[in-house]
């Protein structure tokens, strides 16, 4: 799974989404804009062809991919 992304970038702003499930917490923590970080998890997303967050209103949550990614993530 991992081969496939283009940018360690992108595996930063999904573990740090993934730790606040929040776009808006992990945009103040990397410095950028929410729709920047939502903009790099689509493009983490597109890569892996995997859906890694449901989006909910105001809220998100980790779908079963996410929740192996991010555990992978954090044991590394």
């Amino acid at each position: 799974m991992l081969e496939q992304i283009s940018s360690l970038n992108y595996l930063r702003t999904f573990a740090i989404s993934a730790h606040f499930l929040s776009f808006k917490a992990a945009a103040k923590v990397l410095n950028i804009s929410p729709t920047a970080v939502s903009h790099q998890i689509k493009a983490l997303e597109t890569q892996l062809r995997l859906s890694l967050f449901e989006r909910h209103t105001r809220a998100i949550s980790l779908t079963p991919a996410g929740e192996r990614l991010h555990e992978g993530i954090s044991k590394g």
